[in-house]
């Protein structure tokens, strides 16, 4: 048997595994085996230590995409990101250089993303993205999943894919973009599942350039099918500190959010992903 046929076969069981564990969860049943030891910087946040809006900031990623930001539109939010104490900042690859430079020093470090939004480049094409991204001062990557194969049932090409970028990414943690506005429940498990086995850190709800963002259906889904040994990113539609709240307590680890300032400050904004 060739060695694709054995990744074909591999990941056919993985998406399988997936569809039991999903029908098991809709039947109230626990998923089978039992998750693994959970790893701090992936698991549940511990509600009871956030005593107040500020208190969020570690957990959010202080998120530029827009196609017509500028180098100062990234200064700024790199250093809003300074004085908040925000996780990271999430920029396109192109502004990661600036980003880091701004940052350096601080606990905050720059995320690109890769394969952004579509997710529809080729494994080769987002693994140099990737790398090349590293090499700009990148110390997460955020890749988007290939939607379309995952849809086609091309599971070997979804696993393919992502694990491209982690291999081509290592030591730098990577989360995959599901963009779970497009995704049956089913798909999604099975995206969660073959996230998991190819090595990622984080799954992630959404780009904010999709139909939609994250819900707290779609965040605890993805927390039970991954576990504790790989974090959960809600991305898309946060803007207050009550939405990020309720993805907190829906088993999300990390928030996307443009709106940070807001969140942190105990207000709500308008403004778009």
């Amino acid at each position: 048997m060739s060695d694709s046929e054995d990744l074909f076969h591999f990941v056919e069981d993985i998406a399988e595994q997936a569809r039991r564990r999903l029908q098991a969860w809709k039947e109230g049943q626990a998923p089978g085996a039992s998750a693994p030891a959970p790893d701090l910087s992936t698991a549940r946040v511990d509600l009871e230590t956030l005593r107040s809006h500020a208190d969020l900031a570690p957990y959010i990623d202080h998120t530029l995409l827009k196609p017509e930001a500028r180098a100062e539109d990234v200064v700024k939010v790199a250093e809003e990101a300074r004085q908040y104490g925000f996780a990271t900042v999430c920029v396109n690859g192109t502004h990661v250089a600036t980003a880091a430079r701004v940052l350096a020093g601080t606990s905050t470090v720059p995320i690109a993303v890769v394969g952004f939004p579509l997710g529809a480049s080729l494994p080769s094409a987002k693994a140099f993205e990737a790398r090349e991204s590293i090499r700009a001062g990148a110390r997460e990557i955020d890749m988007v999943l290939n939607v379309g194969a995952l849809k086609a049932h091309d599971y070997a090409l979804v696993h393919q894919d992502i694990a491209a970028v982690v291999e081509a990414s290592r030591p730098v943690p990577v989360k995959v973009i599901l963009e779970t506005a497009l995704l049956t429940d089913e798909e999604k498990v099975i995206a969660c599942s073959l996230s998991k086995a190819a090595g990622a850190a984080f799954v992630k709800t959404s780009t904010g350039f999709g139909p939609g963002g994250a819900t707290e259906a779609d965040v605890a889904l993805m927390r039970r099918v991954v576990g504790d040994t790989v974090g959960v990113k809600a991305s898309g539609g946060i803007r207050s500190a009550e939405d990020a709240m309720k993805m907190l307590r829906a088993g999300a680890n990390r928030l996307g959010a443009s709106a940070s300032v807001a969140i942190v400050s105990g207000q709500s904004s308008t403004a778009k992903y």
